[in-house]
């Protein structure tokens, strides 16, 4: 494109670039939708493609990764929507997706069914299903918006029979039969529209409305108005007309997108009467009230999406070209818009159009980045100064400060716990499971199995010697759900920040509640969750050692199935059925579940089948590599681990070299201090000598980050004293979060919270009464090797453990 042409454009504000991207790749189209189904994913279906010269409606659905830029063409069984386009889709849960109406050709509308796409077990099995509703429908319609407020599902306007309507229906997804209900329209609500937006605000003053912007009217005049739907709590609803201030007022226009940035409304692109007129990117602050105008789109009928800061668009129709529809995405960096600092722009009078020779097409850079954030984010991460200290929990204590946090420097943490307050023995929490609340033919296996494990509320200190609330063989099933899903992932994970990151936890199921009910769970927002936030990453050892390793397995396994792209588990050295068998799993099998453990087909043997599936790796923001033991004397590249073939047997009797970089990862320990440099014996844990299992030092550690361009190594495999401990300069974390090892060391539990900005704050708990701690393990002598050792010297701090 020209030189002046582009000029023009970046005179307005962030610039736009390209995305790269890999996979089957969908053809340029144009009245689809874009819909992103969880934090990794995307799904592109229908709309119009242009195809031996004709434009056709599509009935594809497509799959884009964000953070591999790749795209995938969707098999799904089950009943697939007919070809359609100017549709409207939502996500609904997690992996979820709903389409209603559009237009299929000829004048025609597509059938008044809501289809539900679910992905929940991945993209190998994804399904269609049609809801079956009861009463009357929003009817046939297209140009509409859907939106999902858990736990409605909210249409409004769009192009109903011969004219624009303004109508709005909800359909509660929570009560059954499902029934659609129409709200009732108050008097100075929003006129008839098509071709509008609609989307969920979810902080700040709009926090919890649906806000619309623009649309095509019954004179077929073009709108620039906003409204807001909101529920009272009353039960009633209500459109409220959104304020503007401030001397800029926004573009009419028809077939854009908006978007939601916290409390940013993003409008771009679309139309006027006047097809070919350019509009510019603007944006409205829902607290404020005000607008401001950063750049311009020269697209409509596309669909857009927010990758962290960035817009995303796909498709659509060029302005200055509306008969050739686009296919390259593009996207525009946002991180850096903010309405104190940065004075409006007008719009200029006029925008050149580039000469005709030159194809029309948003101007790129000449480096296309992906959907990496923008450079000029420092995306080092670095250690928080700080430490988030839970004081422990105490019954006499007022109800208002039971669950009090201190925030003090990480430097002065040693023996903090010295400090807190003291703690009782407290015993609360569910009951045992009933018979009726099994699983019926609405509840998911993994939801089955969250809704009675997953209460961060209602931790307790439970008696070690009661029945396990499940039967064997929905244990079996839920961990051969959890297998499928683990089978389909790569054994080195790719992750991006937000991420919570948890040590060893050896069936301590109450810590892993209190940190849930501290610093919240991975469940929905509605129920005091931040999945839709956060990711989580388990580093391994979720079982022996500890009373409740089936409560903490479990629900572990529960929450990998339902949200399989969030929740991350890696493998420990106690995923290995020759370790588990002698610390704590198989008698808890055995006791609680009357589990045979010879029998191929028994709990036991299931999930220890899922263990030799589990990845061994998590890279973070390609900086930080995670695993459960450390580097050892093989590991050079994070490569090594992604040409290990699973299910992997862990062979202590090494005689292979594969055999040994797994020992490595599962087994290897940094050296005592940074100080000890090179490969050391490791005689705590090979009392042997066979030289297998080794330590590392920070020479080693260096040497491997620079290798591979790394920033930071986390790992877990050593019980440490302050539930976290730095190594190598900082350069390696080791992360242990289960308080109180084996009911001897005092020691704190910790989590590390990789945030946005790429800092790392560590969030600690400290024991409960030890008295009340319960253990499988009361003796060494019959094990092949003894408890996974302080990361202290013994002896040098024996007055704190007296």
């Amino acid at each position: 494109i020209n030189a002046e042409y582009m000029g023009l454009y970046m005179k307005l504000g962030p610039e736009w670039s390209k995305i790269e991207c890999t996979g089957e790749c969908p053809s340029a189209s144009f009245g689809h939708t874009a819909t992103s189904i969880s934090k990794t994913k995307v799904v592109l279906f229908g709309g119009a493609v242009e195809i031996e010269g004709k434009l056709t409606m599509t009935d594809a659905a497509y799959v884009f990764n964000v953070y591999k830029n790749e795209w995938c063409l969707l098999k799904a069984s089950g009943a697939v929507p007919c070809p359609r386009a100017a549709h409207a889709a939502s996500s609904v849960e997690h992996l979820k997706m709903v389409i209603y109406g559009g237009a299929i050709g000829g004048g025609g509308f597509a059938p008044e069914e809501l289809y539900l796409l679910n992905m929940n077990k991945g993209e190998a099995s994804a399904s269609w299903v049609i809801i079956k509703i009861e009463g009357p429908n929003p009817g046939k319609r297209y140009g509409h918006s859907m939106n999902y407020f858990k736990p409605y599902i909210i249409i409004f306007g769009g192009y109903c029979s011969s004219a624009p309507v303004n109508d709005t229906w909800i359909l509660h997804i929570e009560q059954t039969p499902f029934k659609w209900q129409q709200v009732a329209q108050n008097i100075d609500g929003p006129a008839p529209r098509v071709y509008h937006t609609a989307s969920l605000c979810s902080s700040g003053k709009a926090g919890g409305m649906i806000v619309i912007f623009g649309g095509r009217g019954k004179d077929s005049g073009t709108l620039s108005d906003s409204w807001g739907l909101r529920k009272h709590r009353n039960g009633n609803w209500e459109w409220v007309k959104a304020p503007y201030s401030g001397t800029l007022v926004p573009t009419a226009r028809f077939q854009h997108s908006s978007c939601f940035i916290g409390t940013i409304n993003v409008i771009a692109g679309g139309r006027t009467s006047e097809i070919s007129e350019k509009l510019p990117v603007e944006l409205y602050d829902t607290n404020g009230g005000t607008w401001k105008r950063i750049s311009i789109l020269p697209r409509f009928r596309h669909s857009a999406w927010i990758y962290e800061s960035s817009l995303c668009i796909f498709g659509g129709f060029e302005n200055s070209a509306p008969t050739q529809p686009i296919a390259q995405p593009i996207m525009l960096d946002l991180s850096d818009i903010s309405f104190e600092k940065e004075p409006v722009k007008p719009p200029p009078t006029e925008i050149p159009r580039p000469p005709a020779s030159v194809p029309v097409s948003v101007p790129a850079p000449v480096s296309s980045p992906t959907h990496a954030p923008s450079p000029k984010i420092d995306r080092t991460f670095k250690m928080s100064p700080r430490a988030m200290i839970a004081m422990s929990y105490c019954p006499e204590m007022p109800a208002s400060l039971q669950r009090m946090v201190k925030c003090l420097p990480v430097n002065s943490l040693q023996e903090e716990s010295k400090k807190l307050l003291p703690t009782n023995k407290v015993i609360f929490g569910p009951p045992p499971i009933q018979e009726a609340d099994r699983v019926s033919t609405r509840d998911s296996i993994a939801q089955m199995f969250i809704n009675h494990l997953l209460r961060p509320k209602e931790w307790s200190l439970m008696q070690v010697e009661r029945q396990f609330m499940f039967k064997n063989e929905d244990i079996i099933r839920l961990a051969k759900e959890c297998m499928g899903i683990v089978q389909s992932q790569p054994i080195v994970l790719r992750v991006k920040p937000p991420v919570k990151i948890f040590g060893d936890i050896h069936g301590q199921y109450q810590d892993i509640m209190r940190f849930f009910d501290l610093w919240r769970s991975p469940a929905e927002t509605s129920q005091n969750g931040d999945i839709d936030s956060y990711d989580y990453l388990f580093l391994g050892d979720y079982v022996d050692r500890g009373a409740h390793s089936m409560e903490t397995i479990c629900l572990l396994m529960a929450l990998k199935i339902k949200y399989p792209s969030q929740i991350h588990l890696l493998r420990g050295n106690h995923e290995d059925s020759s370790i588990n068998t002698g610390f704590g799993f198989a008698d808890e099998c055995e006791e609680r579940l009357d589990d045979d453990l010879e029998n191929p087909s028994s709990v036991f043997q299931t999930i220890n089948a899922l263990f030799e599936w589990l990845p061994l790796a998590a890279v973070i923001d390609n900086r930080i590599l995670c695993l459960h033991g450390g580097i050892g004397k093989n590991l050079h590249t994070v490569s090594d681990i992604e040409r290990l073939q699973r299910p992997l047997e862990v062979v202590h009797e090494v005689q292979t070299a594969q055999q040994q970089l797994l020992i490595d990862i599962l087994w290897s320990d940094p050296t005592d201090n940074d100080q000890e440099t090179g490969i050391q014996s490791n005689c705590v844990r090979d009392p042997n000598s066979t030289g297998s299992i080794v330590k590392f030092g920070p020479d080693r550690v260096e040497e491997f980050l620079k290798r591979n361009s790394l920033m930071m190594i986390i790992r877990g495999h050593e019980c440490v004293m302050d539930g976290f401990e730095r190594f190598a300069k900082g350069q390696l974390i080791t992360l242990f979060s289960a308080t109180d090892y084996c009911g001897k060391h005092k020691n704190a539990g910790a989590a590390l919270f990789v945030q946005k900005n790429f800092e790392i704050v560590p969030k600690l708990i400290f024991p409960l009464d030890t008295s009340a701690q319960s253990s499988w393990i009361e003796g060494e002598g019959s094990k092949k090797r003894p408890q996974t050792p302080p990361g202290w010297k013994e002896g040098a701090n024996d007055e704190s453990f007296d």
